[in-house]
């Protein structure tokens, strides 16, 4: 038998312990490339973290007459810029009345004095749209139930009823609104309210799924007195005190078209942002409408900066877009809100851009097809 002397061996022991390092290493890479990609939520929120310059949590596919983009052609819009997007459609249809608009078929609610009505089909719609896609563009999108009437006490029904019958694919309920700048008086029935049983309902529901709520409700009413308290504070306060369990987005901070912030719009808002009692309410700054407060000069631009730099977990950029043809329509808002982006820390502009977004639909996501797993008796 040959014989090795202690120096040799010592040699081929650390040869072989190096090698053996080298191959802990690889399978450990193995082993995470592995976890990521088996599990396309975290794979896709590291892809938008990095390859995407922003999330939208409000956007609407189709318009008041139900018409829109194709899904598809949608995803070539977002392009290499928008990595997810909260889809939904619109819950109200406008109604062409010959005997008011005659030949001329209205498109929106502006352009015309003919009532508007829920339309509940809008869900069955966005569904087929989201499952006509492959998996891996399924997973840059989040859809939303929004066709239910909020002053329904049967509106929980219809939402449980749409989970049933499209399981995998919904994450929140909305954009739904409450008291809405022109459109709250034109819908036919009963007018909403933050006060309603039927609401009370709907966001019991939703904290029980898990779902995300994205509510429209103006802080104040068209017109208010100077000096005058914001009509809905309080009661929308009331709301998310009877609500501690639902993940709720006030959209566009309780602003609208000629709902214009309040006096002290930034500290109402700061006020709830600091309370503990409303940890769970979030606020998204969509719609051109109201991007053209925020940057109407350099002082309002600055306070807002102000506010979402001392609070950047509790804002969510969303483009409010209706049906877009390319995509610089698309993200015009984006482009207007280049002075704002300019004055929040790296962090804040990331986390509002992307990171929120993430945090509250990925965990939508896993809380839903949890509740759907334990109470849908026969999911497809």
């Amino acid at each position: 038998m040959k014989t090795v002397s202690a120096a040799a061996a010592k040699r081929r022991w650390r040869r072989c312990s190096g090698r053996c390092h080298v191959a802990r290493q690889f399978a450990w890479c193995v082993v995470a490339v592995l976890l990521v990609s088996c599990n396309p939520v975290s794979a896709q929120s590291s892809k938008t973290q990095y390859q995407f310059e922003l999330n939208d949590s409000h956007f609407h596919l189709t318009n008041y007459i139900q018409q829109g983009t194709a899904i598809h052609e949608f995803l070539k819009i977002m392009g290499n810029k928008v990595g997810r997007v909260a889809l939904f459609g619109i819950p109200l249809q406008q109604q062409w009345s010959y005997r008011v608009d005659g030949d001329r078929a209205p498109t929106y609610y502006l352009n015309t004095d003919a009532p508007l009505y829920y339309y509940s089909f809008t869900d069955a719609s966005i569904a087929m749209a989201y499952k006509s896609l492959t998996k891996e563009e399924k997973t840059r999108f989040d859809p939303m139930i929004t066709g239910f009437n909020p002053t329904d006490m049967y509106a929980v029904d219809h939402i449980r009823r749409v989970l049933q019958t499209f399981p995998g694919v919904f994450s929140g309920i909305g954009e739904f609104s409450i008291h809405k700048e022109f459109v709250s008086a034109k819908i036919a029935g009963e007018v909403a309210s933050l006060q309603d049983p039927a609401l009370d309902r709907i966001l019991d529901f939703a904290a029980e799924v898990g779902l995300v709520v994205l509510i429209h409700n103006d802080m104040d009413v068209p017109f208010a007195k100077e000096g005058s308290q914001p009509a809905y504070l309080e009661e929308m306060k009331a709301l998310f005190r009877r609500h501690p369990n639902t993940t709720i987005i006030w959209a566009h901070t309780g602003m609208g078209r000629i709902v214009r912030p309040v006096k002290n719009h930034a500290a109402n808002i700061a006020e709830i942002l600091g309370d503990p009692e409303f940890s769970h309410v979030y606020f998204d700054i969509s719609w051109d409408e109201v991007a053209k407060y925020i940057v109407a000069t350099p002082e309002a631009t600055r306070i807002t900066a102000d506010l979402i730099n001392r609070y950047p977990d509790r804002f969510l950029f969303g483009t409010d877009e209706v049906a877009p043809t390319n995509q610089e329509q698309y993200l015009k808002i984006y482009g207007l809100y280049g002075p704002l982006w300019k004055l929040l820390t790296r962090n804040a502009s990331e986390t509002v851009r992307k990171g929120n977004y993430e945090r509250l639909f990925d965990t939508a996501r896993t809380k839903v097809r949890a509740w759907e797993r334990s109470n849908l008796s026969a999911p497809q």
